[in-house]
């Protein structure tokens, strides 16, 4: 797609070199698929794909359906209503262990953007002092409470970035602070009423409480795992093993559609007017356009440039489904007392991230994939994560939680 093409809707009667194909034996078996989503920036690429008609292009028609909580899209994923959904990574690796619900076979399909997530204080907490973690640390020695953080589901990536954060100053998430659940969309409105001190969720809603005056940056999940992993495309395994040539063009659909919104600025906006519509985020242009640039404020006067910030795309680096992206998860959840024992780290991401399926997609369409499976970061705390002694990685945490039978939580 040339730039001068990239702001054209696709039609459904494009003249693609894959119709005759779509037409053959590799035709979707379900041309038309529910796919969930929630109110969060991080839904664009599967918002667009259906606007702009990505979707019919690969063959299939996608049925955007917004939830209310992740605990919906886990139960309508589980329970059939949904096909396929934007979904926590930590979410699905949960449902598929059982400590996120009843044990069902999952699958990720793609990872559908890196980093773009927010840890808010309170106006209250920022007057006394606390606007980044090392202040947050320093308020509660000074003035011990019982202080409540919430996050939006307990296996999710919000409820990891929270604990890590925390856990990197030294500040305990099992026993020195309440963790509690609350839908992204609520966030504001829990600070607002003093529910809560702080949470973690995904924008726009850290955006929208600075500028409704009742919370303040204190970080970005791109400061404690720059590049992280954070939703993905995800999936039951029985529907992707009777339905594969349906998620293979969905995959595709999608992965076009993040293409296109990082192929320019002008893009960008655009989906921005897209998804800031009353179908699917419902909120002012500006809560989203800001941040989806890169361009960040703390409420307290400060702005600077994110060079980490969400991306969909980047050249095709953020859909690849790395194995130790997922393993990572499963460290944490043995961290903080999910698992009872160690699992079969390496055996649980290759039977739950999709990658014969991705690669496929990704080769009709020319995009580029990694030559390993596995990659690595250093997160916030130094620790080198590549998942090659994921048990001894989870071992060697200082702060962390004795296993209990299952999360707090969990019906949320």
């Amino acid at each position: 797609m040339t730039p001068d093409e990239s702001n054209k809707p696709v039609s459904a009667a494009h003249n693609d070199p894959l119709a005759p194909r779509l037409r053959g034996s590799d035709a979707p078996e379900k041309p038309g698929v529910r796919v969930g989503f929630m109110a969060l920036t991080d839904c664009a690429s599967i918002v667009m794909a259906h606007e702009l008609g990505f979707d019919r292009k690969y063959g299939v028609t996608i049925l955007p359906t917004r939830e209310s909580s992740w605990a919906s899209v886990r139960d309508k994923l589980v329970h059939g209503s949904l096909d396929l959904a934007q979904a926590l990574y930590g979410m699905v690796y949960g449902v598929h262990l059982g400590v996120a619900g009843p044990p069902t076979d999952m699958a990720v399909l793609m990872t559908l953007n890196r980093n773009g997530q927010g840890l808010s204080l309170s106006r209250r907490l920022a007057d006394k002092g606390a606007t980044d973690l090392a202040s947050l640390a320093a308020l509660m020695r000074r003035e011990p409470r019982a202080y409540t953080f919430a996050q939006t589901f307990p296996t999710g990536t919000h409820a990891m970035w929270l604990n890590y954060w925390l856990a990197s100053a030294g500040i305990d998430p099992t026993s020195d602070v309440q963790s509690i659940v609350v839908p992204p969309t609520q966030m504001v409105g829990f600070v607002r009423d003093g529910s809560i001190d702080g949470f973690c969720a995904g924008e726009p809603w850290n955006h929208a409480g600075i500028m409704d005056g009742v919370s303040v940056h204190a970080a970005a999940s791109q400061d404690i795992w720059p590049d992280h992993p954070e939703k993905v495309l995800a999936s039951r395994g029985d529907f992707v093993r009777q339905n594969p040539n349906t998620a293979r063009a969905v995959i595709m659909a999608v992965l076009d559609a993040s293409r296109w919104i990082d192929a320019s600025p002008g893009n960008r906006m655009r989906m921005v007017e897209t998804i800031a519509g009353k179908a699917y985020i419902n909120t002012r242009v500006d809560t989203i356009g800001e941040r989806i640039q890169g361009q960040y404020q703390d409420g307290l006067g400060r702005r600077w440039q994110d060079p980490h910030h969400l991306r969909f795309f980047d050249e095709g680096q953020v859909n690849f489904p790395y194995l130790s992206d997922g393993m990572w998860f499963l460290t944490q959840f043995r961290r903080w007392g999910l698992l009872r024992q160690h699992p079969d780290y390496l055996a649980q991401a290759r039977a739950i991230n999709q990658i014969d399926l991705y690669r496929q997609a990704a080769a009709e369409m020319h995009v580029d994939t990694p030559a390993s499976a596995m990659r690595s970061s250093h997160l916030i705390d130094g620790v080198l994560w590549d998942g090659s002694d994921p048990a001894a990685y989870a071992d060697s945490f200082s702060i962390r939680a004795r296993p209990r039978r299952q999360p707090e939580g969990i019906a949320a």
